[in-house]
């Protein structure tokens, strides 16, 4: 694989793998989004009561586990397939949630050493369904796109 292929694919990967990892230190903890989140969410609803504001800012966080992990399960679906036309898909999205599996385990084992976070197995089993997702839009994807491609395989 040369260089550019290299950065082409893997740099994103490495990239939204680091923003993933600021995103598990104190700055981002529940005290710390409440701060932005939560005036959003008394803009939005009003007249939520402190039960329904807790309720909601936690939807919201437990969301952007989804978002963040289908991110990298996407990344990672194109980084193994590196511009391949071989029908490798269901290869390309093993080792794609293969290794969200193990990100999300080591980023909630790194929690444990941040103060202001709490590490969950919870979040790690969301992390992951994030990242599955992003294999089945992938696949769909894939399989979709290539069907309709006129240029032989």
């Amino acid at each position: 694989m040369t260089t550019k292929k290299i950065l082409t694919y893997w740099l994103p990967v490495i990239l939204w793998m680091a923003v993933t990892f600021l995103m598990s230190t104190g700055m981002f903890s529940s005290e710390h989004t409440s701060l932005i989140i939560g005036p959003l969410i008394h803009f939005l609803f009003p007249s939520a009561t402190p039960h329904q504001f807790v309720l909601i800012h936690g939807i919201v966080r437990k969301l952007a586990h989804v978002t963040e992990y289908f991110v990298l399960g996407m990344l990672l679906f194109r980084a193994f397939r590196s511009g391949s036309t071989k029908p490798d898909t269901w290869r390309w999205a093993v080792f794609s949630l293969v290794v969200i599996i193990f990100y999300a385990a080591s980023d909630e084992f790194h929690q444990t050493f941040v103060a202001d976070r709490t590490p969950s197995i919870v979040d790690v089993g969301i992390d992951i369904i994030g990242g599955f997702l992003a294999q089945c839009v992938s696949l769909l994807w894939y399989h979709q796109h290539r069907k309709h491609d006129p240029t032989p395989k």
